[in-house]
């Protein structure tokens, strides 16, 4: 008994000091006679003497490092009395997951808000036992709460453990299924792909050529073309059509990108028929300064280093990029032609070994204006400069094929070329927020200028020791313009319409000067028929509506879009322009989506999209660039629409296995298909193959796509993407019975493991079978839309396969991390076609930059700092030093 008095006795003693030493502390900081004068109110702020502490963990319950630890409560504010949300403090969580927030006010209700990647918000409330005071009652003395006093100032204790909080994966449902995890760099939805570059350890040091061919659904051949279910998609860059070439953007610039199978009306229905695939460039929103700055190196001499950072305050968002980098490479390639036309039938056999040197740098910079809480004004600029020198020496071999006799002749032709570009782009963005809940306008305006300059050399060695020296000079340039503007306005709750217009403003000019070296004048002469000269502009003008509605298990869609095209061309030294004017054309998309339950949805699709010809494909002339595949347009080509239909199927099970199933059909009339045919040509005195275009049939696709992200034990991450699809084109008004048909494929595979010690393993991987025609999406506007891959019925692209892996290791606190990467570790990522047609067969392969190594080297920093931008406001407490990004 005695001993549980003095135990009783000495927890009275403790507990009454402390409360004196609390209350002596309180009072010091409250001015005589209560609260101020005047009538200023109670505020929280003056007892700023409590701390919260605890852990974020995964479900697994291992702690999180970097997790955003943020504190939201009330504070009075004296301009009109009133208690209004703030956020008190806020860290970041240290590698094992552990938050420590100090300086807290002893008085009133918090809510614990915790965000971290792949992760949903999770929010806990809490106190510390003393409740917030009332508001002051209107004529009170003092300001002082209705009631006199401070209601609620019991015993509360200066600490709080708050224990481990647990962070499950994000989910989100409906139209907008999401599902994601720390480790993983795939995002699955019913109307997207989402793919995280930022996370993908084998494009480290690359190039966006580079980071596209990991992306799921998508394939991308040696020369940057880029092919969706084996059509061909539009290239965005942040949501905007781009001038950039894919090896202009370097994939450390790259955050996500988007892969949108079918479009709705509010996307542009023209540029690809196969759908849009969006590059989304980094941009920090998170409050403070952070950024990273990295460098690396490859085994063929390349280097690259860059960096990027974010402030962002209250009111002001500056964000900014530097990128550059020198590359090296090699290409291989070897072409077989047997021709059956001309006396004697011949066989022409092609080696190439060729070398690229370049370099280049670009430079992103914007600022985000939070004019106020309803309207957000941004500028934004970019600057890319380059320069690139291939080299390249090809040896012919020709046999002519005379009756008992075979006669060879060779010779090897070696070129050295310079190509420098510029390009310049500004946007201006304005965002207005309306005051009822999801209604917005925005404004946008866009502006890229580009600019090419180049020079060629050739020499042609004969077997007979004859010689002969070609010239080629370059010069391009041209500008794309962008206005839009878009509306969203719920109309009930459930109901809500949007809709927009957009003008799109092209036009390039471009000359190639060819000459020849004249050794008798021992001067150059130029060769009219061998060079072009030609410009064009491009105007695209369109409107749109949508309205959609959802429900608790139902979401529908709807929407009509409008466009009409005006196509002017010239060639620049004859007299010999022309116009095509598209007239309006509709394009309908319907979207119903049905939730089965929590983890099963279905959703119906249908989009109607156009590809209009480019100019070489309406160029009613011979262009004589290449001797060996001169090309004529067709001035009476038509644009091609693609209808498409697409049935998807996802489901969401346990522990992060998502599966998301997809079955679609795309039928295209007047598909513009490319086509050989012989003639003889005065200009070169010779029977001579042209290639042309021209409208086919009919053409059709069917497939499924089946796309599976699993999670095991916690450090395995597997993605795995299968495309199977029966093509069909009937190109018999083209060529009497001119058709073809064939199921292709393709497989993708990624593997992330994690190790312990901060080590990570990734392998990708890629089998591709034939395939009957891949489309061209060549970016370059240099090419003016030019002469790369293109839809044919003659023939068909080989299959190949690849494997790429990478290691990283986190070092400095994670605040660092080194990268090994290889590429096409077994040399077989060689891209090959075979081509059929009355006049002769071909088959190609090239090769490009096999058993690359790169190291690369990131290291990140940042600070969370609400008052970046505001540093008169020195109340705001904001903890938790270096904030990075995992």
């Amino acid at each position: 008994m005695p001993t549980q008095i003095f135990s009783n006795m000495h927890k009275s003693i403790t507990l009454t000091v402390f409360f004196l030493a609390l209350i002596t502390r309180i009072s010091a900081q409250i001015p005589a006679g209560g609260p101020p004068a005047g009538g200023k109110g109670f505020d929280p702020s003056k007892m700023n003497i409590a701390r919260v502490y605890g852990k974020v963990v995964d479900e697994a319950g291992k702690g999180v490092g970097y997790a955003t630890v943020q504190i939201f409560g009330k504070k009075f504010n004296p301009a009109d009395r009133s208690l209004k949300d703030t956020m008190w403090a806020g860290q970041l969580t240290a590698d094992n997951g552990d938050f420590n927030i100090e300086k807290l006010p002893m008085v009133g209700d918090f809510e614990l808000v915790i965000n971290f990647l792949g992760f949903a918000e999770t929010k806990q409330s809490f106190n510390f036992g003393m409740s917030a005071p009332k508001m002051p009652a209107a004529g009170a003395p003092n300001g002082m709460p209705a009631g006199g006093g401070f209601p609620g100032m019991g015993a509360g204790a200066s600490e709080k453990d708050l224990g481990n909080i647990k962070l499950k994966t994000e989910a989100k449902t409906l139209s907008e299924v999401v599902i994601t995890d720390k480790a993983s760099v795939a995002t699955l939805a019913l109307d997207r792909k989402a793919y995280r570059i930022d996370k993908d350890l084998t494009t480290a040091g690359g190039t966006a050529q580079d980071a596209l061919k990991n992306v799921p659904s998508l394939s991308v051949d040696l020369d940057g073309n880029v092919s969706l279910r084996n059509g061909s998609p539009q290239i965005f860059v942040d949501g905007r059509p781009t001038t950039l070439a894919l090896n202009q953007i370097a994939a450390d610039a790259i955050e996500s990108v988007e892969v949108i199978t079918n479009p709705s009306s509010k996307f542009d229905a023209g540029g690809g028929t196969a759908g849009i695939v969006n590059i989304v460039l980094k941009k920090e929103k998170r409050l403070g300064y952070n950024g990273s700055v990295r460098a690396g190196t490859d085994t063929r001499g390349g280097v690259n280093f860059g960096g990027d950072i974010n402030a962002r305050g209250s009111k002001v968002n500056v964000f900014g990029s530097l990128m550059a980098m020198r590359n090296r490479g090699k290409m291989e390639g070897e072409t077989l032609r047997e021709n059956f036309f001309g006396e004697p039938a011949s066989n022409l056999t092609q080696v190439s070994e060729g070398q690229m040197k370049g370099i280049f740098a670009n430079g992103r910079a914007g600022v985000d204006l939070l004019l106020d809480n309803r309207n957000t004004l941004t500028f934004s600029g970019s600057y890319v400069r380059g320069k690139f020198s291939p080299t390249d020496a090809i040896t012919n071999t020709t046999d002519f094929l005379y009756p008992g006799n075979t006669v060879t002749s060779e010779y090897v032709r070696s070129s050295e070329q310079d190509r420098s570009f510029r390009n310049f782009g500004v946007t201006t963005q304005f965002k207005h927020l309306f005051p009822k809940k999801g209604a917005e306008w925005t404004a946008d305006f866009n502006f890229n200028q580009v600019r090419f300059e180049g020079g060629s050399a050739f020499q042609t060695l004969y077997d007979s020791g004859f010689s002969s020296r070609e010239m080629q000079e370059s010069l391009g340039q041209g500008s794309f313009m962008t206005i839009q503007t878009d509306f969203i306005n719920p109309l009930k709750k459930d109901f809500k319409l949007e809709g927009g217009l957009k003008a799109v403003m092209r036009n390039n000019r471009n000359d190639n000067m060819n000459s020849v070296f004249d050794a008798d004048l021992n001067d150059w002469r130029a060769v009219p028929q061998l060079s072009d000269h030609f410009k064009f502009d491009d105007d695209v003008y369109a409107g749109y509506l949508q309205l959609s509605k959802q429900s608790k298990n139902w979401g529908f869609q709807v929407g009509l879009r409008a466009e009409s095209s005006l196509y002017r061309g010239a060639l620049t030294d004859r007299d010999s322009s022309f116009s095509i004017a598209y007239p309006i054309s509709l394009f309908p998309s319907a979207f119903v989506t049905r939730k089965l339950n929590d983890q099963d949805q279905i959703q119906l699709a249908y989009t109607r999209r156009v590809n209009r010809p480019n100019f070489f494909q309406t160029m009613p002339f011979t262009d004589f660039s290449d001797s060996l595949n001169l090309r004529r347009g067709s001035p009476t080509l038509l644009p091609e629409f693609t209808n498409s239909l697409e049935l998807s199927y996802q489901n969401i099970f346990a522990k992060n296995h998502n599966l998301l199933i997809s079955v679609y059909y795309k039928q295209a009339s007047n598909l513009i298909a490319s086509y050989q045919f012989t003639e003889f040509n005065a200009d070169l005195n010779k029977e001579v193959v042209i290639t042309s275009f021209a409208n086919s049939n009919s053409a059709s696709a069917t497939g499924a796509e089946f796309t599976l992200k699993n999670s095991f034990f916690g450090w395995l991450d597997l993605t795995t993407n299968l495309n199977i699809f029966q093509a069909d084109v009937d190109a018999s008004n083209v060529e009497t019975g001119l058709k073809a048909s064939r199921t292709s494929g393709f497989l993708k595979e990624i593997v992330q493991i994690k190790l312990p010690k901060g080590f990570a393993l990734q392998f990708n991987g890629e089998y591709r079978s034939r395939a009957s025609f891949t489309p061209s999406t060549n970016n370059d506007p240099f090419q003016g839309g030019g002469p790369a891959a293109q839809n044919t019925a003659q023939g068909y692209t080989k299959s190949y396969w690849f494997l790429d892996a990478s290691i990283r290791k986190d070092l400095l606190k994670n605040q660092g991390t080194l990268t090994l990467s290889a590429s096409d570790i077994f040399k077989t990522r060689k891209f090959g076609s075979y081509t059929l047609t009355d006049f002769f067969s071909q088959e190609t392969s090239r090769i490009m930059n096999p058993q690359l190594l790169r190291l690369n080297f990131s290291y990140r920093f940042g600070k969370m700092d609400m008052s970046l931008f505001n540093r008169k406001n020195t109340r705001t407490n904001m903890q938790g030093g270096d904030m990075m990004q995992n």
